[in-house]
């Protein structure tokens, strides 16, 4: 096990590990390495072929995802599944569970899609499947309490209705091979001995289902090689188990463990400053990780009024130090625990035209023109994939309504059937006009499937987005939209053609760039990593990347720990590990900020700072406050908080949530007017004084040198604190 803390090398680890086993004679096609993003596998691969040339290509690398998904392929008819299955992704999936409810007359607010999702998704990845769930009589207890006592039954008709649409989601491709590796020990046995040294990236990121496929390939020659860091462990709400990686040792007991302790990456300060925040977590592996680069400047904590302010102060930040340091925009990058604080962010940057761009947005292959084009490719080779059918069976328009496409499925319902038999067979299904028209239909999906066969990727695609109708139709629409729409086909297009000429695969057809594109994250989808452009991006989409400047926004309690982790220590602690994966992406300055009141709601609340800046040694922090005058009001939202303020509000009862430490931060105080910080140097025992948020106070006790000073200090209002000097901007009273 490769413990590799913030910013270490391990890639270069696992590659010089990779290159290391070939040039001692194993065979590449022995070896398995998993990741978790297709970005991360190419980038290993591409290494590793400059090291030890094309013989990498041999090597078994990709996702857990890609790499079953592949292996499903060759096995798949050992469950019942045909060897061209679709792959459903997220939107596939909320759409058939959508359709489910709408045909089980449910509530679709007390069932929303993603709630039902995220259900089958987290069963699905403990290995319960359905008839497990509905024959689980305390789950059965919990859904009824709350409600749902339907879900049991919408996952098991779910699981049905993408058996019979031959398709599998995200979740199955793990799940069914957990399944195929259970029932059937020979195929077991063959990738046992196939894959005889096995390597795992980000292995603190491994879920349960995960975590068995690993056990199971790894039991015949326990060749495994695992790198992560359980300090970066932040997805549990995906599934992962930071256990994994904490109890290794007991899986295997003669164990060899290293650290990788140097940080390449960021400035001392920021490593020692990342070091003093883990340190409060209990479950951790111990390792001192430090930096031999250069000391670097203190990180900055600024402070504002409002959100609004928080862009502001950040926005202008960016442009001053573009100017001064003569840097680029994409050398910054603004990281936040939740989508909806961008909108302040963005807001700030576009006022003083900074460009910018949001990670984790709408990625290409999810705008509809794109997703059009491949339920097309998908029906052809598929045409059981109910999904694919129900999104063009009528795009472009050819006179199927929604009357004739509810008449074929009643008619499959009714003889139990698939989709595609009543299509393939209308005129014995339907009558009249409704025949002829899903009759056309059926024979051009059939003549789709001939081109296929006997032509390249781009070939293919090219002749089905002509005669499909969808370049037509895209072509006369002659809006801006219809423009970016028909530019985003051709842009498709062009990546199937450039797919068609790579040089490092042997299978070239249409299928196979399907399966890529199915599997693609979007870290995958980034078409220009080089643009120069601010990045903004949630804390989860920022890990694995770095940037010389990095501001954290939004440090306050209840955001940053968000509210919902503060009910149990492990919570918490997944929370204090994600601040710590924020502050390690940054190389050379770092700068955390947090808004005194900030609108939830419509309703402007008071916000108290995060406890995580507390926990940060304060030697390593530069209090950067800006003079406590109120800003002008933005009457911009005066309409808009109207409305929420008439609206009648539904809290819950707070939950117990885990005591805040005694802040180091100011907390809530209006100073006096003209407040000013006096000269503290000659600071005494007996000396009233003024703290801009703390209140008034008197010095009790100085101690210390130079610029480590303290005072301790009895506050009326907050009892004693110790406060450095250099830090504390006090007002002298008397």
């Amino acid at each position: 096990m490769i413990v590799a803390g913030a910013g270490s090398g391990k890639t270069r680890v696992i590659t010089y590990r990779v290159a290391h086993l070939v040039r001692r004679g194993v065979d590449p096609f022995n070896i398995l390495v998993l990741t978790f993003t297709n970005k991360a596998a190419k980038e290993m691969r591409e290494r590793i072929m400059a090291v030890v040339g094309d013989e990498a290509k041999n090597a078994w690398m990709g996702t857990f995802h890609s790499v079953f998904a592949k292996i499903l392929r060759v096995e798949a008819e050992h469950i019942g599944y045909p060897r061209n299955f679709t792959i459903y992704d997220t939107d596939d999936s909320k759409s058939l569970i959508r359709s489910i409810l709408k045909e089980m007359q449910l509530d679709d607010k007390l069932y929303n899609a993603n709630f039902v999702y995220n259900r089958i998704s987290s069963a699905k990845n403990n290995l319960i499947s359905a008839a497990e769930y509905n024959g689980n009589e305390q789950v059965q207890a919990d859904d009824l309490s709350n409600g749902r006592g339907q879900l049991g039954q919408i996952y098991m008709t779910y699981t049905q209705r993408c058996y019979k649409a031959g398709a599998m989601d995200f979740d199955d491709l793990l799940f069914k091979t957990n399944v195929l590796f259970r029932e059937y020990p020979e195929v077991l046995h063959k990738y046992q001995h196939k894959f005889k040294y096995l390597m795992v990236d980000e292995y603190q990121d491994t879920n349960f289902s995960q975590y068995l496929i690993v056990r199971k390939l790894a039991a015949i020659n326990e060749n495994i090689c695992v790198v992560g860091d359980d300090a970066q462990s932040i997805y549990a709400f995906r599934g992962a188990n930071i256990q994994n990686i904490l109890n290794f040792e007991k899986d295997y007991p003669d164990l060899k463990v290293f650290k990788l302790e140097q940080n390449y990456r960021s400035t001392q300060n920021i490593v020692n400053a990342a070091n003093s925040i883990i340190a409060n977590n209990k479950d951790q592996l111990k390792k001192h990780v430090f930096s031999e680069n250069e000391t670097g400047e203190k990180i900055k904590v600024c402070r504002a009024f409002s959100d609004n302010e928080e862009g502001k102060i950040i926005a202008e930040a960016i442009a001053q130090e573009r100017s001064l340091h003569q840097l680029n925009y994409r050398d910054f990058a603004i990281l936040y625990r939740t989508n909806a604080q961008s909108r302040a962010m963005e807001e700030a940057l576009r006022k003083i035209n900074v460009p910018y761009k949001i990670y984790g947005g709408t990625s290409f292959y999810q705008r509809k023109e794109i997703k059009d084009l491949i339920s097309y490719f998908r029906l052809t080779f598929n045409p059981n994939d109910e999904e694919a059918i129900k999104r063009v069976i009528n795009y472009p328009r050819r006179g199927i309504g929604d009357t004739t496409v509810d008449r074929v499925f009643i008619a499959a319902d009714q003889h139990q059937v698939t989709l595609w038999d009543i299509i393939s067979n209308a005129s014995t299904y339907l009558d009249g006009r409704s025949a002829g028209a899903v009759g056309v239909f059926a024979t051009m999906v059939q003549g789709f499937q001939v081109v296929a066969k006997n032509h390249s990727a781009f070939d293919a695609a090219m002749h089905i987005a002509q005669h499909s109708g969808i370049l037509k139709d895209l072509y006369e629409d002659k809006s801006v939209e219809g423009l970016n729409r028909y530019e985003n086909i051709q842009e498709l297009l062009n990546g199937i053609k450039e797919f068609s000429e790579r040089e490092d695969i042997a299978e070239k057809g249409l299928d196979v760039f399907m399966q890529d594109v199915a599997l693609l994250t979007n870290d995958d989808n980034d078409k220009n990593p080089n643009a120069d452009t601010v990045s903004l991006m949630t804390i989860h989409s920022s890990k694995g990347l770095e940037f010389p400047h990095v501001f954290i926004v939004g440090l306050e309690e209840n955001l940053f720990p968000s509210q919902m982790s503060l009910n149990s220590r492990s919570d918490l602690e997944e929370e204090r590990r994600l601040f710590y994966v924020a502050v390690t992406r940054a190389e050379k300055k770092l700068t955390l900020s947090y808004a005194t009141s900030r609108y939830r709601w419509g309703t402007l609340n008071n916000c108290e700072p995060s406890r995580f800046l507390d926990e940060l040694n304060p030697a390593y922090l530069e209090l950067d406050f800006k003079p406590r005058t109120m800003p002008q009001a933005d009457n911009s939202f005066d309409d808009e908080r109207t409305a929420w303020q008439q609206r009648e509000v539904f809290t819950k009862p707070k939950p117990k949530v885990l005591p805040k430490t005694t802040s180091i931060l100011p907390k809530a105080h209006t100073p006096t007017s003209g407040f000013a910080p006096s000269d503290t140097s000659n600071l005494q025992v007996g000396m009233e004084v003024e703290h801009e948020r703390f209140g008034f106070g008197k010095v009790i006790n100085v101690e210390g040198n130079k610029s480590d000073i303290k005072a301790t200090i009895f506050f009326k209002e907050l009892g004693q604190k110790q406060l450095l000097l250099k830090f504390a901007k006090l007002r002298i009273v008397g």
